[in-house]
Protein backbone atom coordinates (compact mmCIF):
# COMPACT_ATOMS: atom_id res chain seq x y z
CA UNK A 1 0.00 0.00 0.00
CA UNK A 2 1.31 3.77 -0.65
CA UNK A 3 0.34 5.03 2.71
CA UNK A 4 2.59 8.32 3.86
CA UNK A 5 3.41 9.00 0.64
CA UNK A 6 5.26 12.65 1.12
CA UNK A 7 4.16 15.46 -1.16
CA UNK A 8 4.94 19.02 -1.62
CA UNK A 9 2.64 20.45 0.80
CA UNK A 10 0.73 22.52 -1.36
CA UNK A 11 -0.20 20.07 -3.43
CA UNK A 12 -0.97 17.62 -1.02
CA UNK A 13 -3.80 20.96 0.80
CA UNK A 14 -4.46 21.45 -2.98
CA UNK A 15 -5.09 17.64 -3.72
CA UNK A 16 -7.03 16.86 -0.10
CA UNK A 17 -8.81 20.20 0.94
CA UNK A 18 -12.48 19.92 1.03
CA UNK A 19 -14.13 23.34 0.28
CA UNK A 20 -17.27 23.95 0.09
CA UNK A 21 -17.85 26.24 -2.74
CA UNK A 22 -15.71 25.85 -5.40
CA UNK A 23 -12.59 28.68 -5.43
CA UNK A 24 -9.34 28.43 -6.92
CA UNK A 25 -7.74 31.33 -4.88
CA UNK A 26 -5.13 28.94 -2.87
CA UNK A 27 -4.52 26.27 -5.47
CA UNK A 28 -1.98 26.06 -7.87
CA UNK A 29 -3.22 26.98 -11.84
CA UNK A 30 -3.60 23.97 -14.21
CA UNK A 31 -3.71 23.88 -17.63
CA UNK A 32 -2.43 22.43 -20.25
CA UNK A 33 0.94 23.52 -19.33
CA UNK A 34 1.10 21.30 -16.41
CA UNK A 35 1.19 18.64 -18.83
CA UNK A 36 3.94 17.50 -20.96
CA UNK A 37 3.29 18.20 -24.67
CA UNK A 38 0.94 16.29 -26.51
CA UNK A 39 -0.85 15.27 -23.63
CA UNK A 40 -4.39 14.20 -25.37
CA UNK A 41 -7.74 15.75 -23.24
CA UNK A 42 -10.97 14.90 -24.05
CA UNK A 43 -14.23 13.65 -23.15
CA UNK A 44 -16.31 10.15 -22.88
CA UNK A 45 -19.78 8.33 -23.15
CA UNK A 46 -20.80 5.41 -24.18
CA UNK A 47 -23.49 4.35 -27.11
CA UNK A 48 -26.67 2.89 -24.89
CA UNK A 49 -26.38 6.23 -22.39
CA UNK A 50 -25.92 8.62 -25.19
CA UNK A 51 -27.55 7.52 -28.72
CA UNK A 52 -31.05 6.24 -28.41
CA UNK A 53 -32.14 5.06 -32.13
CA UNK A 54 -32.64 1.92 -30.26
CA UNK A 55 -35.94 1.37 -33.18
CA UNK A 56 -33.96 2.99 -36.11
CA UNK A 57 -31.26 1.43 -38.52
CA UNK A 58 -31.60 -2.10 -38.25
CA UNK A 59 -30.10 -2.19 -34.23
CA UNK A 60 -31.00 -5.34 -32.76
CA UNK A 61 -31.28 -5.37 -28.94
CA UNK A 62 -28.67 -6.16 -26.24
CA UNK A 63 -29.17 -6.56 -22.78
CA UNK A 64 -29.79 -3.06 -21.97
CA UNK A 65 -32.83 -2.87 -23.82
CA UNK A 66 -34.37 -5.78 -22.57
CA UNK A 67 -33.38 -5.13 -19.04
CA UNK A 68 -34.58 -1.80 -19.10
CA UNK A 69 -38.02 -3.01 -20.22
CA UNK A 70 -38.80 -5.55 -18.54
CA UNK A 71 -37.61 -4.41 -15.09
CA UNK A 72 -38.57 -1.05 -15.80
CA UNK A 73 -39.03 -1.02 -11.47
CA UNK A 74 -35.51 -1.22 -10.98
CA UNK A 75 -35.05 1.84 -12.62
CA UNK A 76 -34.86 5.39 -11.68
CA UNK A 77 -38.38 6.94 -13.24
CA UNK A 78 -38.96 3.77 -15.22
CA UNK A 79 -36.93 5.41 -18.13
CA UNK A 80 -34.55 3.95 -20.18
CA UNK A 81 -32.14 4.39 -23.02
CA UNK A 82 -34.54 4.25 -26.10
CA UNK A 83 -33.63 7.51 -26.66
CA UNK A 84 -31.57 8.45 -24.20
CA UNK A 85 -29.90 12.11 -25.14
CA UNK A 86 -30.75 11.04 -29.00
CA UNK A 87 -26.90 11.45 -29.93
CA UNK A 88 -27.68 9.04 -32.46
CA UNK A 89 -28.88 12.29 -34.67
CA UNK A 90 -27.95 15.52 -32.52
CA UNK A 91 -23.80 13.92 -33.21
CA UNK A 92 -23.12 16.96 -35.69
CA UNK A 93 -23.89 19.37 -32.48
CA UNK A 94 -21.82 17.47 -29.94
CA UNK A 95 -18.55 17.17 -31.85
CA UNK A 96 -19.22 21.64 -32.07
CA UNK A 97 -19.84 21.08 -28.08
CA UNK A 98 -16.37 19.44 -27.71
CA UNK A 99 -14.42 21.57 -30.39
CA UNK A 100 -15.83 24.83 -28.11
CA UNK A 101 -14.27 23.52 -25.08
CA UNK A 102 -11.10 22.70 -26.99
CA UNK A 103 -10.90 18.82 -26.95
CA UNK A 104 -8.30 16.74 -28.39
CA UNK A 105 -10.71 13.69 -28.66
CA UNK A 106 -13.51 11.76 -27.98
CA UNK A 107 -14.14 8.84 -26.53
CA UNK A 108 -16.96 6.85 -27.73
CA UNK A 109 -18.27 3.08 -27.59
CA UNK A 110 -20.27 1.32 -30.68
CA UNK A 111 -23.28 -0.84 -30.17
CA UNK A 112 -22.16 -4.57 -31.05
CA UNK A 113 -25.81 -5.48 -32.27
CA UNK A 114 -26.04 -1.82 -34.37
CA UNK A 115 -23.10 -3.35 -36.30
CA UNK A 116 -24.26 -7.04 -36.00
CA UNK A 117 -28.21 -7.09 -34.90
CA UNK A 118 -28.25 -10.82 -33.76
CA UNK A 119 -24.45 -10.74 -32.47
CA UNK A 120 -22.84 -12.51 -34.99
CA UNK A 121 -22.12 -12.58 -38.62
CA UNK A 122 -24.61 -15.17 -39.12
CA UNK A 123 -27.03 -12.29 -38.82
CA UNK A 124 -25.13 -10.38 -41.48
CA UNK A 125 -23.45 -6.58 -40.99
CA UNK A 126 -25.71 -3.91 -40.19
CA UNK A 127 -25.27 -1.15 -43.27
CA UNK A 128 -26.84 1.41 -41.90
CA UNK A 129 -25.06 0.98 -38.42
CA UNK A 130 -21.50 1.01 -40.08
CA UNK A 131 -22.46 4.56 -41.47
CA UNK A 132 -23.54 6.02 -38.44
CA UNK A 133 -20.29 5.03 -37.21
CA UNK A 134 -18.55 6.49 -40.50
CA UNK A 135 -20.57 9.81 -40.14
CA UNK A 136 -19.53 10.51 -36.45
CA UNK A 137 -15.80 9.88 -36.69
CA UNK A 138 -15.24 11.80 -40.29
CA UNK A 139 -17.39 14.70 -38.41
CA UNK A 140 -15.05 14.45 -35.59
CA UNK A 141 -11.68 14.14 -37.87
CA UNK A 142 -13.02 17.07 -39.73
CA UNK A 143 -12.99 18.82 -36.32
CA UNK A 144 -10.08 18.06 -35.25
CA UNK A 145 -10.92 15.31 -32.80
CA UNK A 146 -9.73 12.03 -32.34
CA UNK A 147 -11.92 9.12 -32.07
CA UNK A 148 -10.91 6.66 -29.05
CA UNK A 149 -13.24 3.83 -29.48
CA UNK A 150 -14.94 1.03 -27.42
CA UNK A 151 -15.99 -1.86 -28.52
CA UNK A 152 -18.05 -3.15 -25.86
CA UNK A 153 -19.56 -0.61 -22.91
CA UNK A 154 -21.83 -3.92 -20.87
CA UNK A 155 -24.50 -3.55 -24.11
CA UNK A 156 -24.11 -7.27 -25.19
CA UNK A 157 -26.79 -8.51 -27.71
CA UNK A 158 -29.59 -10.18 -26.45
CA UNK A 159 -29.58 -12.64 -28.88
CA UNK A 160 -26.37 -14.25 -27.58
CA UNK A 161 -27.61 -13.89 -24.31
CA UNK A 162 -30.68 -16.20 -24.84
CA UNK A 163 -28.12 -18.48 -27.68
CA UNK A 164 -25.73 -19.39 -25.28
CA UNK A 165 -25.90 -17.51 -21.76
CA UNK A 166 -23.68 -14.51 -23.05
CA UNK A 167 -20.20 -14.32 -21.49
CA UNK A 168 -20.63 -17.27 -19.72
CA UNK A 169 -19.98 -19.32 -22.75
CA UNK A 170 -17.16 -19.40 -24.67
CA UNK A 171 -18.89 -18.91 -27.99
CA UNK A 172 -18.54 -15.19 -27.23
CA UNK A 173 -15.12 -15.38 -27.86
CA UNK A 174 -15.15 -15.94 -31.23
CA UNK A 175 -18.55 -13.79 -32.06
CA UNK A 176 -16.62 -11.12 -29.74
CA UNK A 177 -13.85 -10.78 -32.76
CA UNK A 178 -16.21 -11.66 -35.61
CA UNK A 179 -17.82 -8.17 -34.20
CA UNK A 180 -14.32 -5.97 -33.69
CA UNK A 181 -13.16 -7.62 -36.71
CA UNK A 182 -15.96 -6.02 -38.52
CA UNK A 183 -15.31 -2.68 -36.79
CA UNK A 184 -11.24 -2.43 -38.09
CA UNK A 185 -11.75 -3.17 -41.32
CA UNK A 186 -14.66 -0.37 -41.56
CA UNK A 187 -13.45 2.21 -39.30
CA UNK A 188 -9.59 1.40 -38.83
CA UNK A 189 -8.16 3.48 -41.23
CA UNK A 190 -9.21 6.44 -38.72
CA UNK A 191 -9.63 4.80 -35.94
CA UNK A 192 -5.75 4.72 -34.09
CA UNK A 193 -6.67 4.07 -30.54
CA UNK A 194 -8.72 0.88 -30.21
CA UNK A 195 -11.05 -0.30 -26.51
CA UNK A 196 -11.71 -3.66 -26.07
CA UNK A 197 -14.01 -3.64 -22.99
CA UNK A 198 -14.72 -1.24 -20.87
CA UNK A 199 -14.46 -1.71 -16.76
CA UNK A 200 -14.71 -5.81 -16.75
CA UNK A 201 -15.02 -5.49 -13.01
CA UNK A 202 -18.49 -3.42 -13.28
CA UNK A 203 -19.94 -5.96 -16.07
CA UNK A 204 -19.03 -8.65 -13.68
CA UNK A 205 -19.82 -7.88 -10.39
CA UNK A 206 -22.76 -5.96 -10.64
CA UNK A 207 -24.47 -8.35 -13.77
CA UNK A 208 -23.18 -11.68 -12.35
CA UNK A 209 -22.69 -10.76 -8.07
CA UNK A 210 -24.88 -8.71 -6.89
CA UNK A 211 -27.36 -8.57 -10.11
CA UNK A 212 -28.55 -5.38 -10.66
CA UNK A 213 -27.29 -4.62 -13.75
CA UNK A 214 -28.21 -7.00 -16.88
CA UNK A 215 -28.02 -9.78 -17.32
CA UNK A 216 -29.04 -9.79 -13.72
CA UNK A 217 -28.40 -13.03 -12.56
CA UNK A 218 -27.19 -13.78 -9.07
CA UNK A 219 -27.82 -16.01 -6.11
CA UNK A 220 -31.04 -15.05 -4.05
CA UNK A 221 -29.47 -13.58 -0.71
CA UNK A 222 -28.09 -11.09 -3.14
CA UNK A 223 -29.35 -7.63 -3.56
CA UNK A 224 -30.85 -8.20 -7.15
CA UNK A 225 -32.69 -11.70 -5.56
CA UNK A 226 -32.29 -12.89 -9.38
CA UNK A 227 -34.16 -16.32 -9.81
CA UNK A 228 -31.18 -17.56 -11.71
CA UNK A 229 -27.44 -17.49 -11.05
CA UNK A 230 -24.77 -18.25 -8.96
CA UNK A 231 -22.21 -15.39 -7.28
CA UNK A 232 -19.75 -17.24 -5.95
CA UNK A 233 -18.76 -18.68 -9.77
CA UNK A 234 -20.46 -16.42 -12.43
CA UNK A 235 -18.61 -13.17 -11.95
CA UNK A 236 -15.59 -15.32 -12.37
CA UNK A 237 -16.44 -16.70 -15.31
CA UNK A 238 -17.59 -13.88 -16.88
CA UNK A 239 -14.96 -11.83 -16.30
CA UNK A 240 -12.42 -14.89 -17.68
CA UNK A 241 -13.99 -14.83 -21.27
CA UNK A 242 -14.14 -11.37 -21.39
CA UNK A 243 -10.47 -11.78 -20.70
CA UNK A 244 -9.85 -14.35 -23.06
CA UNK A 245 -12.12 -12.36 -25.67
CA UNK A 246 -9.60 -9.32 -25.20
CA UNK A 247 -6.60 -11.21 -25.55
CA UNK A 248 -7.80 -13.15 -29.10
CA UNK A 249 -9.03 -9.81 -30.48
CA UNK A 250 -5.53 -7.84 -29.71
CA UNK A 251 -3.83 -10.80 -31.51
CA UNK A 252 -6.11 -10.51 -34.13
CA UNK A 253 -5.05 -6.63 -34.49
CA UNK A 254 -1.60 -6.76 -34.02
CA UNK A 255 -1.12 -10.10 -36.45
CA UNK A 256 -3.85 -8.43 -39.08
CA UNK A 257 -4.36 -4.75 -39.05
CA UNK A 258 -1.97 -2.88 -36.66
CA UNK A 259 1.03 -3.28 -39.16
CA UNK A 260 -1.27 -1.24 -41.94
CA UNK A 261 -3.34 0.80 -39.57
CA UNK A 262 -0.82 1.76 -37.16
CA UNK A 263 -3.01 2.25 -34.48
CA UNK A 264 -3.51 1.03 -30.47
CA UNK A 265 -5.12 -1.43 -28.75
CA UNK A 266 -5.92 -1.98 -25.09
CA UNK A 267 -8.64 -2.47 -22.50
CA UNK A 268 -10.22 0.09 -19.81
CA UNK A 269 -10.42 -1.23 -16.39
CA UNK A 270 -11.56 0.69 -13.03
CA UNK A 271 -10.68 0.61 -9.73
CA UNK A 272 -11.72 2.82 -6.62
CA UNK A 273 -8.40 3.31 -4.17
CA UNK A 274 -8.41 1.98 -0.68
CA UNK A 275 -7.45 3.33 2.45
CA UNK A 276 -6.99 0.79 5.75
CA UNK A 277 -9.71 1.60 8.24
CA UNK A 278 -7.15 1.33 10.61
CA UNK A 279 -3.20 0.93 10.32
CA UNK A 280 -3.93 -2.59 12.28
CA UNK A 281 -1.98 -4.89 9.81
CA UNK A 282 -5.33 -6.51 9.31
CA UNK A 283 -6.76 -3.89 8.07
CA UNK A 284 -3.59 -2.84 5.67
CA UNK A 285 -4.05 -6.45 4.16
CA UNK A 286 -7.64 -5.94 3.57
CA UNK A 287 -7.26 -2.57 1.58
CA UNK A 288 -4.54 -4.45 -0.55
CA UNK A 289 -7.34 -7.28 -1.12
CA UNK A 290 -9.67 -4.68 -2.15
CA UNK A 291 -6.95 -3.68 -4.45
CA UNK A 292 -6.30 -7.01 -5.85
CA UNK A 293 -10.25 -8.07 -6.42
CA UNK A 294 -11.18 -4.84 -8.33
CA UNK A 295 -7.73 -3.79 -10.24
CA UNK A 296 -5.88 -7.02 -10.00
CA UNK A 297 -8.43 -8.56 -11.08
CA UNK A 298 -7.78 -7.53 -14.69
CA UNK A 299 -4.48 -6.10 -14.44
CA UNK A 300 -2.39 -8.87 -12.83
CA UNK A 301 -3.50 -11.23 -16.08
CA UNK A 302 -2.45 -8.52 -18.63
CA UNK A 303 0.95 -7.89 -16.74
CA UNK A 304 1.97 -11.29 -15.35
CA UNK A 305 -0.53 -14.11 -17.44
CA UNK A 306 -2.40 -14.96 -14.29
CA UNK A 307 -4.64 -13.74 -11.64
CA UNK A 308 -3.98 -12.19 -8.30
CA UNK A 309 -2.68 -14.19 -5.25
CA UNK A 310 -4.83 -13.25 -2.96
CA UNK A 311 -7.68 -13.73 -5.50
CA UNK A 312 -6.82 -17.11 -5.98
CA UNK A 313 -6.34 -18.07 -2.54
CA UNK A 314 -9.68 -16.87 -1.13
CA UNK A 315 -11.53 -17.88 -3.89
CA UNK A 316 -10.18 -21.51 -4.56
CA UNK A 317 -11.86 -23.54 -7.31
CA UNK A 318 -14.10 -20.70 -8.28
CA UNK A 319 -11.85 -19.07 -9.96
CA UNK A 320 -11.26 -20.25 -13.52
CA UNK A 321 -7.14 -21.14 -14.47
CA UNK A 322 -5.53 -19.81 -17.45
CA UNK A 323 -3.82 -22.83 -19.37
CA UNK A 324 -0.17 -22.11 -20.13
CA UNK A 325 -0.95 -20.78 -23.78
CA UNK A 326 -3.63 -18.67 -22.48
CA UNK A 327 -1.25 -17.15 -20.16
CA UNK A 328 0.79 -16.44 -23.20
CA UNK A 329 -1.57 -14.97 -24.88
CA UNK A 330 -3.36 -12.92 -22.06
CA UNK A 331 0.02 -11.75 -20.86
CA UNK A 332 1.23 -8.00 -22.82
CA UNK A 333 -2.01 -8.22 -24.90
CA UNK A 334 -1.89 -4.46 -24.85
CA UNK A 335 -0.85 -1.49 -26.22
CA UNK A 336 -1.74 0.78 -23.17
CA UNK A 337 -4.25 0.29 -20.55
CA UNK A 338 -7.22 2.90 -20.13
CA UNK A 339 -7.95 3.29 -16.53
CA UNK A 340 -11.47 4.80 -14.89
CA UNK A 341 -11.25 6.48 -11.45
CA UNK A 342 -13.90 7.87 -9.55
CA UNK A 343 -13.80 7.63 -5.97
CA UNK A 344 -12.07 5.92 -2.91
CA UNK A 345 -13.14 4.48 0.49
CA UNK A 346 -11.65 3.65 4.45
CA UNK A 347 -11.60 -0.33 3.93
CA UNK A 348 -11.47 -2.89 7.21
CA UNK A 349 -10.95 -6.55 7.26
CA UNK A 350 -14.18 -8.86 7.68
CA UNK A 351 -14.06 -12.74 8.19
CA UNK A 352 -15.01 -14.83 5.44
CA UNK A 353 -18.71 -14.62 5.08
CA UNK A 354 -20.94 -18.34 4.60
CA UNK A 355 -22.41 -17.19 1.54
CA UNK A 356 -20.49 -17.75 -1.39
CA UNK A 357 -20.34 -14.38 -3.68
CA UNK A 358 -17.79 -12.50 -5.50
CA UNK A 359 -19.03 -9.48 -2.80
CA UNK A 360 -17.79 -11.33 0.16
CA UNK A 361 -14.47 -13.06 -1.08
CA UNK A 362 -12.02 -10.46 -0.56
CA UNK A 363 -12.75 -10.36 3.31
CA UNK A 364 -13.03 -6.47 3.09
CA UNK A 365 -15.61 -3.82 4.05
CA UNK A 366 -15.28 -0.56 2.42
CA UNK A 367 -16.99 2.52 3.81
CA UNK A 368 -17.00 6.21 2.94
CA UNK A 369 -17.38 7.33 6.12
CA UNK A 370 -14.62 6.55 9.53
CA UNK A 371 -15.43 8.69 12.92
CA UNK A 372 -18.54 10.24 11.68
CA UNK A 373 -16.12 11.79 8.96
CA UNK A 374 -16.62 11.27 5.27
CA UNK A 375 -13.20 10.38 3.16
CA UNK A 376 -14.29 13.72 0.84
CA UNK A 377 -17.53 15.31 -0.13
CA UNK A 378 -20.26 13.12 -0.85
CA UNK A 379 -21.53 13.26 -4.47
CA UNK A 380 -25.07 12.81 -5.52
CA UNK A 381 -24.70 9.10 -6.06
CA UNK A 382 -24.61 7.77 -2.09
CA UNK A 383 -21.74 5.95 -3.10
CA UNK A 384 -19.45 8.44 -4.61
CA UNK A 385 -16.97 10.69 -2.43
CA UNK A 386 -14.71 13.02 -3.67
CA UNK A 387 -11.28 11.74 -2.86
CA UNK A 388 -8.12 12.52 -5.24
CA UNK A 389 -6.12 11.85 -3.69
CA UNK A 390 -6.75 8.49 -4.38
CA UNK A 391 -6.66 8.69 -7.51
CA UNK A 392 -2.78 9.60 -6.53
CA UNK A 393 -1.87 6.80 -4.75
CA UNK A 394 -3.78 4.44 -7.38
CA UNK A 395 -1.40 5.40 -10.10
CA UNK A 396 1.40 5.54 -8.08
CA UNK A 397 0.25 2.17 -7.24
CA UNK A 398 -0.20 0.76 -10.81
CA UNK A 399 3.30 2.36 -11.74
CA UNK A 400 5.51 1.00 -8.90
CA UNK A 401 3.25 -2.55 -8.62
CA UNK A 402 2.60 -3.53 -12.89
CA UNK A 403 5.75 -2.12 -14.76
CA UNK A 404 4.94 1.68 -15.45
CA UNK A 405 2.27 0.70 -18.55
CA UNK A 406 0.51 3.75 -20.83
CA UNK A 407 -2.04 4.61 -19.22
CA UNK A 408 -5.21 6.53 -20.29
CA UNK A 409 -7.40 8.10 -17.99
CA UNK A 410 -10.81 7.10 -19.77
CA UNK A 411 -12.81 8.29 -17.48
CA UNK A 412 -13.36 10.86 -14.28
CA UNK A 413 -15.97 12.71 -13.39
CA UNK A 414 -18.59 13.90 -10.87
CA UNK A 415 -22.69 14.21 -10.81
CA UNK A 416 -25.22 16.24 -9.09
CA UNK A 417 -28.77 15.65 -8.70
CA UNK A 418 -31.36 16.45 -11.03
CA UNK A 419 -33.46 19.34 -9.94
CA UNK A 420 -36.63 20.06 -12.42
CA UNK A 421 -37.47 23.18 -10.20
CA UNK A 422 -34.10 24.81 -10.73
CA UNK A 423 -34.15 27.73 -13.27
CA UNK A 424 -31.83 27.17 -16.42
CA UNK A 425 -29.12 29.54 -15.61
CA UNK A 426 -28.85 27.80 -12.12
CA UNK A 427 -28.81 24.73 -12.93
CA UNK A 428 -25.44 25.54 -15.27
CA UNK A 429 -24.07 26.20 -12.44
CA UNK A 430 -21.98 23.36 -11.68
CA UNK A 431 -18.59 24.63 -8.82
CA UNK A 432 -18.13 21.31 -7.39
CA UNK A 433 -17.54 19.82 -10.49
CA UNK A 434 -15.17 22.40 -11.52
CA UNK A 435 -13.40 21.62 -8.12
CA UNK A 436 -13.79 18.09 -8.93
CA UNK A 437 -11.55 18.40 -12.30
CA UNK A 438 -9.14 20.49 -10.97
CA UNK A 439 -8.07 18.39 -7.96
CA UNK A 440 -8.29 15.86 -10.19
CA UNK A 441 -6.00 17.06 -12.51
CA UNK A 442 -3.74 18.34 -10.28
CA UNK A 443 -3.62 14.66 -8.41
CA UNK A 444 -3.38 13.82 -12.16
CA UNK A 445 -0.06 16.21 -12.96
CA UNK A 446 1.41 15.16 -9.56
CA UNK A 447 1.39 11.35 -10.57
CA UNK A 448 3.19 11.97 -14.33
CA UNK A 449 5.92 14.37 -12.24
CA UNK A 450 6.46 11.02 -9.88
CA UNK A 451 7.15 9.18 -13.38
CA UNK A 452 3.69 7.69 -14.19
CA UNK A 453 3.05 6.91 -17.72
CA UNK A 454 -0.21 8.54 -18.09
CA UNK A 455 -0.66 10.47 -21.58
CA UNK A 456 -4.27 11.44 -21.66
CA UNK A 457 -7.42 12.32 -19.67
CA UNK A 458 -11.19 12.03 -20.78
CA UNK A 459 -13.90 13.50 -18.64
CA UNK A 460 -16.74 11.90 -17.68
CA UNK A 461 -19.00 13.11 -19.61
CA UNK A 462 -19.57 15.37 -22.21
CA UNK A 463 -23.21 15.31 -21.45
CA UNK A 464 -25.72 14.31 -19.01
CA UNK A 465 -26.94 11.32 -20.15
CA UNK A 466 -28.64 8.00 -19.45
CA UNK A 467 -26.56 6.65 -15.81
CA UNK A 468 -27.84 3.73 -15.70
CA UNK A 469 -29.92 2.83 -13.00
CA UNK A 470 -29.89 6.31 -11.98
CA UNK A 471 -31.32 6.64 -15.67
CA UNK A 472 -31.58 10.48 -15.60
CA UNK A 473 -32.12 11.72 -12.29
CA UNK A 474 -28.23 12.37 -11.75
CA UNK A 475 -25.87 14.26 -14.00
CA UNK A 476 -22.33 13.77 -15.00
CA UNK A 477 -22.51 15.63 -17.47
CA UNK A 478 -20.02 19.05 -18.25
CA UNK A 479 -23.37 20.07 -20.67
CA UNK A 480 -26.42 20.06 -19.52
CA UNK A 481 -29.10 18.68 -21.25
CA UNK A 482 -32.95 19.57 -20.82
CA UNK A 483 -34.67 16.83 -21.23
CA UNK A 484 -37.79 18.52 -20.87
CA UNK A 485 -37.30 20.82 -23.98
CA UNK A 486 -35.92 18.35 -27.03
CA UNK A 487 -32.68 17.25 -25.37
CA UNK A 488 -31.07 20.94 -25.90
CA UNK A 489 -27.57 21.25 -24.72
CA UNK A 490 -26.10 23.92 -22.59
CA UNK A 491 -22.61 24.64 -21.73
CA UNK A 492 -22.26 24.33 -17.59
CA UNK A 493 -19.62 26.50 -15.66
CA UNK A 494 -17.20 23.45 -15.64
CA UNK A 495 -17.64 23.67 -20.26
CA UNK A 496 -16.50 26.87 -19.85
CA UNK A 497 -13.70 26.34 -17.02
CA UNK A 498 -12.48 23.56 -19.40
CA UNK A 499 -12.51 26.26 -22.46
CA UNK A 500 -10.48 28.51 -20.44
CA UNK A 501 -7.73 25.82 -19.35
CA UNK A 502 -7.52 24.01 -22.48
CA UNK A 503 -6.42 27.27 -24.90
CA UNK A 504 -3.30 26.30 -26.65
CA UNK A 505 -1.54 29.37 -25.65
CA UNK A 506 -1.98 29.46 -21.75
CA UNK A 507 1.20 30.31 -20.13
CA UNK A 508 1.76 30.22 -16.81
Amino acid sequence: MLLGRLLPLFLLLAVTSASIAYDDAGLPPVNRTSFPEGFIFGTASSAYQYEGGAAEGGRGPSIWDTFTHKHADRIANRSNGDVAVNSYHLYKEDVRLMKDMGMDAYRFSISWTRILPNGSLSGGVNREGVRYYNNLINELLSKGLQPFVTLFHWDSPQALEDKYGGFLSPNIINDYKDYSEVCFKEFGDRVKHWITFNEPWTFCSVGYASGTFPPARCSSWEEGKCNVGDSGREPYTACHYQMLAHAETVRLYKEKYQGVQKGKIGITIVSHWFTPFSQSRSDIDAARRAVDFMLGWSLDPLIRGDYPLSMKRLVGNRLPQFTKEQSKLVKGAFDFIGLNYYTGYYTEDVPPSLNKSYNTDAQANTTGVRGGLPIGRQAASPSLYIYPQGFLELLLHVKENYGNPTIYITENGVDEATNNSLPLQEALKDDIRIEYYHKHLLALSSAIRAGANVKGYFAWSLLDNFEWRDAFTVRFGINFVDYNDGLKRYPKNSAHWFREILQKNVLL
